[in-house]
């Protein structure tokens, strides 16, 4: 895990991240989904990120800590999920955007309630709703806990898109930064139009 989320650029590790499966076991229960869009955060100079100036408070103290540290905040009702990278002292991490449900389906479904199936995690506080992820495993690691990130087996994307962040105004350079990363046509990635969505492959080389 440190090897996969440290040694390149932040925004190289948020490309490679689409298409790994995050798994997450809540009670007897095991939900999964593939990676579909994030965003990547470029840590001290980044004027979008958390840490940008070398801004260090309780609440964001995680992103300071290892790569594979899970840093999840609050934004108004929502939380979001962070995945840091690089090493210590190095603020830097992964927006997980939108996730492609696998395992669990009933469990997602029960817990975000939605017509359609495309709406169930097509979003990062969405996506936290449905696998149910408590704000508690903020500042423990992947593959410790009950929030695991599997890196075998992979989906492999056909195309990965960019584009700036999503709600990054007034940020300078920053606010158009390509720095948002996702599966061409996929139907889980937000804000993707119908017109645009491949509902056979999802984007996929090699969909199961």
């Amino acid at each position: 895990m440190q090897k996969f989320l440290t040694g390149r650029p932040t925004s190289e590790i948020a490309q490679e991240l689409l298409g790994k499966k995050l798994t997450f076991k809540s009670a007897d229960e095991l939900m999964s989904a593939y990676i579909v869009e994030d965003e990547a955060y470029v840590g001290v100079k980044d004027q979008a990120a958390h840490a940008f100036q070398n801004r260090r408070t309780p609440k964001n103290e995680p992103l300071y800590h290892e790569a594979g540290t899970i840093y999840i905040y609050q934004m108004r009702t929502q939380l979001l999920l962070n995945l840091i990278t690089q090493g210590e002292n190095d603020p830097q991490g992964v927006l997980i955007r939108a996730v492609q449900p696998h395992d669990g389906l009933t469990d997602f479904r029960s817990n975000r309630p939605v017509q359609s199936i495309y709406e169930l995690t097509s979003g990062p506080g969405k996506l936290m709703q449905a696998f149910g992820i408590p704000k508690a495993l903020k500042g423990t690691l992947l593959n410790q806990g009950p929030l695991c990130l599997d890196l075998e087996n992979p989906l492999t994307p056909t195309k990965i898109r960019k584009s700036g962040r999503v709600g990054v105004p007034n940020k300078g350079i920053w606010t158009n930064e390509l720095l948002r990363y996702f599966v061409k046509g996929n139907p889980y990635v937000s804000k993707m139009r119908k017109r645009d969505a491949d509902f056979k492959q999802f984007g996929w080389e090699n969909n199961k």
